[in-house]
């Protein structure tokens, strides 16, 4: 991958953590404290990772189909390989961030942290979903034409 694609990737991670940050703001902004994970499958209260996995699963899938269409090379055809990568994409980021939650919670406990450190950890998780799924796509769509060797 070319210099100018790593900073393109790059800024677009950050910019898609900063507009999703925003975004959960509203949803977050009359809970603080709010608890990074809790000890419990169901539970009725906002939490950080909790908020982070319906966001990783939707900007996973969401990215996919995007990223697909802003491609201006020649690339594969959307059905079936890049309809089953938006749901390998879903799938993956829903195990991930899963299981990074249950291991936090496994070790660390229940910690509450304030709004704004949560909507930074929120920022965080959504920037390299971003980066690595749009880098993900790129790497599956695009098709290179291998050239006659000698």
């Amino acid at each position: 991958m070319e210099s100018k694609q790593k900073k393109e990737l790059l800024t677009g991670a950050i910019i898609t953590g900063a507009v999703n940050s925003g975004i959960q703001y509203f949803f977050l902004k009359g809970h603080a404290p709010i608890a990074i994970s809790v000890d419990s499958i169901t539970n009725t209260d906002h939490t950080v990772l909790g908020s982070a996995v319906v966001l990783a699963i939707t900007l996973s899938m969401i990215s996919t189909v995007i990223g697909y269409f802003n491609i201006k090379a020649k690339k594969v055809a959307f059905y079936p390989t890049i309809l089953w990568l938006t749901l390998k994409h879903g799938f993956f980021t829903f195990g991930v961030v899963t299981s990074l939650a249950v291991l936090w919670q496994n070790y660390m406990g229940t910690v509450e942290v304030s709004l704004i450190s949560a909507l930074i950890i929120i920022g965080v998780i959504a920037g390299i979903i971003s980066g690595v799924v749009n880098y993900l796509t790129l790497n599956k769509s695009v098709i290179v034409e291998k050239s006659a060797g000698l």
